[in-house]
């Protein structure tokens, strides 16, 4: 296959979401800018998902970093928030998650193999279903994980109906900015409910996703309802954001810190 071709595969891919999880992209992306490193290159991957600025970040630094020193700063970053979220896991903790993080997932499973005893909430995450994936990975895991549908999240996270009291919320991230972070949709409406409930909420990401702004996607309302009966109109919005307010903490290779600790930390690189 030429370079072209495959540069135009691993777009689909990422747009068509065969390749998900900030992290997975941006790798993915820079395989397809270091076969083809031009302008329409960059300009197409950016456009397959905009809201993801780890991509744009690791693009712009794959000239002076090379390929090498960025797949080592994933791996260290991942490391130092497996460890870190590690000590944040209490016995029999009950943990809430929403949608999928490759981050998420990997510091659970880490937790469970250092011997932490825990179990997850988790919702479905329509209409893409990105929430069944992290149950699969948690079940082979061996940690206990309990779905629940999307609208059921107040239910999952304020011990109605038989659930048992939710210790922490963990969610990924798509782009931190400096008052909010921007996250799957439904991110902000449950987080709203952990803030009103005291469940401290950490966003566990790259600090490689900071950025000063982004653009929020709206993607294609065919997978909504694939055959809407005519002069219905259907919205897709794929991400929101999460005010500042309602954020514990994020768990970042800089360390646990509060959203403004973060910020200064980290902004004066961008």
């Amino acid at each position: 296959m030429r370079k072209k071709e495959q540069v135009e595969k691993i777009v689909k891919n990422i747009k068509q979401i065969k390749i998900q999880g900030a992290r997975d992209i941006a790798k993915a992306a820079l395989k397809a800018y270091s076969l083809l490193p031009t302008k329409e290159t960059r300009k197409k991957l950016i456009k397959a998902r905009p809201t993801e600025p780890l991509l744009i970040n690791t693009l712009n630094k794959y000239e002076k970093l090379g390929l090498k020193k960025i797949l080592q700063h994933f791996a260290k970053t991942q490391n130092k928030i497996n460890s870190l979220t590690s000590r944040l896991i209490k016995k029999n903790s009950v943990i809430f998650t929403h949608c999928h993080s490759t981050t998420v997932v990997q510091a659970l499973i880490y937790a469970k193999k250092k011997g932490k005893k825990f179990e997850v909430y988790n919702t479905e995450t329509r209409p893409l279903y990105q929430g069944r994936k992290t149950a699969r990975e948690l079940r082979k895991a061996g940690i206990p994980v309990t779905q629940f549908v999307d609208s059921a999240a107040k239910i999952a996270l304020t011990r109605e109906q038989e659930t048992k009291k939710v210790d922490m919320v963990f969610f990924g991230a798509d782009a931190i900015l400096k008052d909010r972070i921007i996250n799957k949709v439904g991110s902000g409406l449950f987080a709203q409910i952990a803030y009103n409930n005291k469940i401290p909420l950490y966003i566990l990401a790259d600090s490689w996703k900071f950025t000063k702004e982004v653009e929020l996607e709206e993607r294609d309302f065919h997978e909504v309802w694939k055959k809407a009966p005519r002069n219905i109109k259907i919205r897709n919005p794929t991400f929101e954001s999460i005010p500042g307010k309602y954020i514990k903490a994020i768990v970042s290779e800089l360390g646990i810190l509060s959203l403004e600790k973060f910020v200064k930390k980290v902004g004066k690189s961008y």
